[in-house]
């Protein structure tokens, strides 16, 4: 055990780089579905409670169907699917309190409907309707980052706004809190997401770096990221990094926990790698069949995040067919609540934008409304219309 009390001696190298076999993989619950002990690290909850995580994973996943398909009909301008890193976001997404807060990239659906965000905002954002977003405040869960890396350096600098705020350390568990940024094994190759863990480990930052490694940068593979696992990385930056099955719920609720609770407790930060992988495309806009192979994806495929869970509950008589359906059935009105909802989401006004940057609005900001809000009118005089195509681009 290292000395921060967390995980494995990070100084050593673990073998092969890049493989789940021959390095420190902390699991929980098999790929068939059996229970597994760990020295380090245990389940907490009950069997309700893995219930409830398989009732998240099978309704993120639809989310993420429904929003697929949605985009293939021409209603979205694209998405970004999580297909395979669903045990990834909902073990983490469960692990956080009420007062920690979350930094995604634009891949977690399954954290922002762990966090209660209402997944028509979700398709608000890629349908190009939604000019603000969700509230980032209500929700403890930050908006969807574009820029790869950025939202490292924004979580970092939340975390150390939360130590001047006096919430770290004081042993008041509705008090103190922490941080929890996501990224991809591609994002780490970025700048942003290295100075994020320069300042965090300086600064004892209480950010927990949570990478979902899903084997593939777009078309680049981990190889050609980094030579050794990505988690092994943390140690030249001074914080501990530990590996966890990303596709096992159990596991990944259980190492986050623990890294959000050291980092509440004002032991730093931690870089969690969840070894994953994404079965679907990077994006809808991508084909993934030119760059990798069908084998790699039926191996994976044997690894279903959902499907171990379900193996758990029959084989544990913890649920039962009444119960799979009652989800089904419960995620069938969600997809029909989403495709509706969906149609219906009202196109903004261009004017509204202004009204989303400051709380309170600038003399500078309510003169520029005013200027595009003259600029509009004259294509109402023209053709009887405030919204001319085109104005919005």
């Amino acid at each position: 055990m290292s000395d921060s009390g967390l995980g494995p001696d990070l100084g050593k190298v673990f073998g092969p780089a890049h493989e789940g076999e021959g390095t420190e993989l902390i699991q929980l619950l098999t790929p068939e579905g059996e229970r597994v002990e760990h020295p380090e690290f245990s389940f907490d909850l009950d069997d309700e409670a893995i219930k409830g995580f398989y009732r998240d994973l099978v309704l993120s996943r639809r989310i993420d169907t429904e929003a697929t398909a949605l985009q293939r009909q021409g209603e979205l301008g694209i998405w970004a699917s999580l297909l395979g890193q669903e045990a990834a976001q909902v073990g983490s997404g469960r692990a956080m309190r009420d007062q920690d807060y979350a930094f995604p990239t634009y891949r977690e659906h399954a954290v922002a409907w762990c966090r209660g965000v209402d997944p028509l905002h979700l398709l608000g954002l890629f349908r190009g309707v939604d000019q603000g977003g969700w509230d980032p405040i209500a929700d403890r869960f930050g908006l969807y980052t574009i820029v790869i890396g950025a939202q490292a350096l924004h979580a970092t600098g939340y975390a150390m706004g939360l130590q001047r705020d006096g919430v770290i350390g004081t042993g008041d568990p509705d008090r103190d809190a922490a941080v929890i940024g996501y990224f991809g094994d591609g994002a780490t190759s970025q700048g942003d997401v290295n100075e994020a863990f320069i300042w965090a480990s300086v600064f004892n930052a209480p950010v927990v770096f949570f990478c979902q490694n899903n084997q593939w940068a777009i078309s680049e593979p981990i190889e050609r990221q980094s030579k050794i696992p990505l988690y092994q990385r943390a140690l030249g930056f001074g914080f501990p990094g530990l590996r966890v099955d990303g596709n096992d719920v159990l596991a990944t609720y259980a190492v986050t926990q623990a890294a959000l609770q050291r980092a509440r407790e004002g032991s730093g930060p931690t870089f969690v790698e969840a070894y994953t992988y994404r079965m679907g495309a990077h994006t809808t806009s991508d084909d993934p069949t030119k760059y990798r192979v069908t084998e790699e994806l039926e191996q994976w495929k044997l690894k279903d995040p959902i499907e171990r869970v379900k193996a758990y509950l029959s084989r544990n008589g913890v649920a039962d067919d009444d119960y799979y359906a009652e989800i089904e059935s419960e995620a069938d009105e969600l997809a029909a609540r989403l495709r509706k909802g969906c149609l219906e989401l009202p196109d903004p006004s261009p004017l509204d934008i202004f009204d989303q940057v400051y709380a309170e609005t600038t003399e500078e900001l309510k003169t520029q409304q005013a200027q595009f809000a003259e600029y509009l009118s004259s294509f109402e005089a023209a053709h009887g219309s405030d919204t001319p195509e085109g104005a919005l681009r």
